[in-house]
């Protein structure tokens, strides 16, 4: 049963009413941290976004590097759930490889151990007297400032309503002492306390993956664990509670993974190994901290001694400092170890969840893209990255179709047949990818964003469009040179060069459109696409003018007409390259 229900049940009617009101105390101070992570999370995405989508696409080509990249992503953002979903989003659509994404998901999981150091130092300083200031220097930058500086603004107004609400949490949290007469729950606690020995440890294990499946979140999961170890819920003797809030944290390291599993069920067999491989990595080591446990805490608790007293000493009392630092020491150290552990056999847990997760019967198909959301933490500025990504693979798919076609002209006697039929599959493709892209673009708008992103995401929809259109030409060209091969007509030599000539420079100026989407095209790319689309044009009309000099002098009409088809065609391919340039060109990078 939840938490709040426990309570409930438990209380007798006249205690109800106070009852209420602590469960909705800690709800609202649960909800003013979890809102400032969101809101520092998103604009430290909008001010750095641009870095951490290269950092992605760039740094994850190794295990080691992958680890750092998660370990960074996930100290920016404050949630191992919200970077696992990520990289499940990121491996189904083939961003990341499933060893690329085990990589990155170790990583997180040390990430994430930030939040139990910043509860650790709640003690250490007033964090009303701080977080309210924090706030106070951001709403300047949100309101006046432009683009980054309002990002920045955003950034700080989060990190102060994150402070703002550990410090509710810590007045909402009762202590022992002021619950122990009438709350049933604490009592159910106790009697586990007294249980005492590896049974304890384990009620508490579980207590902690029941607690993290309620609040999605292992930081708020973290804070929630901290505050009540320090307020005397897990028993008067400090290493004693310390060691029950560790045996929590493992249960939360097993509970985060349930986030990423839920998120992978639509997705491909990939993306469905990620998020297994990321509950076997916790799962795992829980195992093995499980038969260390007394040995790891009593070596943990030697550590927090040697820190300084300064550092230590707190508001409250010495040794809820002690238990506050001990569980974020066992935490990140537990976590490090795990890493040192198992990065070394990456690949032997890749074949693991290989085994685990099978292909789907049949040939595999193409990667499709959707669109997967975080809860509490959104990370719509880097799930632009897939949708970059499913852009450049429609160029990629456009021009292989043009080159196919550039094939076919240039051996008219080859039945088309067959050739025929694998275009047309493009095509269809093609098609499938642009809803694909459209509905994922449309999901990510939903969300807040820069005017820069929102600016891309318009680009993007324009250029699928354009692709998905030039994709049709191409196929209607192929439609034509079958009509010509059945119909037994033949170009001249002349003719045949000139057309092959005319395709092969639409051709590269498609490709060129292509590349542009990777970077920026500046006002110099546009008028050169200007200038090459002109020369396509008056291509075009060249070769069609001809052909009408031909058929005027007595050529044979259908075969000529044939011809006027195929370079209009091509022109109008040259349209859409030129569209996409100019949908990107002017547009800003975060």
């Amino acid at each position: 049963m939840p938490f709040p229900s426990l309570l409930l049940a438990a209380a007798a009617p006249s205690t109800w009413g106070s009852v209420l009101v602590a469960i909705l105390q800690i709800l609202g101070a649960l909800g003013v941290f979890l809102f400032g992570m969101k809101v520092m999370s998103e604009g430290i995405q909008k001010v750095g976004g641009g870095r951490m989508r290269q950092a992605l696409a760039t740094m994850t080509k190794n295990r080691f590097t992958g680890m750092l990249t998660g370990l960074v992503l996930t100290g920016i953002i404050q949630s191992s759930s919200a970077t696992t979903v990520l990289v499940v989003s990121f491996v189904n659509a083939g961003l990341l490889t499933l060893t690329e994404s085990i990589g990155i998901i170790m990583g997180a999981n040390l990430g994430t151990t930030l939040t139990a150091w910043i509860v650790a130092l709640v003690g250490k300083f007033s964090l009303s007297a701080i977080a309210i200031p924090i706030v106070g220097i951001g709403l300047p930058f949100f309101f006046i400032g432009k683009d980054k500086g309002k990002n920045f603004g955003e950034f700080l107004i989060g990190f102060g309503l994150l402070f703002f609400g550990l410090h509710l949490l810590k007045e909402a949290v009762p202590s022992a002492g002021d619950i122990q007469e009438s709350n049933a729950f604490f009592h159910f606690v106790h009697s586990v306390v007294e249980m005492g020995g590896m049974r304890a440890v384990l009620v508490f294990l579980l207590g902690g993956i029941l607690l993290t499946v309620v609040v999605q979140s292992s930081s708020a999961a973290m804070a929630i664990t901290v505050m009540c170890a320090t307020k005397g819920w897990f028993g008067d003797d400090a290493f004693t509670a310390f060691n029950y809030s560790a045996a929590i944290v493992l249960g939360e390291n097993i509970g985060t993974t349930i986030t990423a599993w839920i998120a992978s069920l639509g997705a491909n067999a990939n993306a469905k190994r990620a998020a297994r491989a990321h509950f076997l990595f916790n799962v795992i080591g829980v195992a093995w901290m499980l038969l260390t446990f007394a040995l790891f805490t009593k070596a943990v608790w030697w550590i927090a001694g040697e820190l300084p007293a300064s550092l230590r000493s707190a508001q409250g009392t010495f040794q809820q400092s002690e238990i506050a630092f001990s569980t974020a020491i066992f935490h990140s150290l537990f976590n490090l170890t795990n890493i040192a552990l198992l990065i070394w056999f990456v690949p032997q847990l890749a074949k693991v969840v290989s085994r685990w997760v099978k292909d789907p019967p049949g040939a595999p198909g193409r990667q499709r893209l959707s669109y997967i959301s975080q809860r509490f933490v959104d990370l719509g500025e880097l799930n632009l990255a897939e949708a970059e990504t499913a852009t450049r693979r429609m160029g990629d798919l456009t021009c292989g179709m043009l080159q196919g076609c550039i094939d076919l002209m240039n051996h008219p006697e080859t039945d088309l047949s067959t050739k025929v039929g694998e275009l047309k599959q493009s095509e269809d493709d093609c098609d499938i990818m642009l809803h694909d892209l459209t509905e994922y673009l449309v999901a990510c708008s939903t969300h807040e964003i820069g005017q820069g992103n929102a600016n891309r995401i318009a680009a993007m929809l324009r250029a699928a469009s354009e692709y998905e259109e030039a994709t049709d030409r191409i196929y209607r060209l192929v439609k034509v040179l079958q009509r010509k091969y059945e119909k037994s007509r033949k170009f001249t030599d002349e003719q045949q060069a000139a057309l092959t000539a005319h395709a092969e420079s639409v051709l590269v100026f498609l490709k060129l459109s292509r590349d542009l989407t990777v970077t920026q095209p500046t006002a110099a790319d546009l008028s050169a696409s200007k200038e090459r689309e002109k020369e396509i044009d008056a291509a075009r009309k060249r070769l069609n003018k001809e052909a009408m000099a031909r058929m005027s002098s007595g050529g044979d009409v259908p075969t000529e007409m044939l011809q006027v088809d195929l370079s209009n065609h091509l022109e109008a391919i040259g349209n859409h390259a030129h569209n996409i340039v100019e949908a990107w060109a002017g547009i800003g990078r975060s």
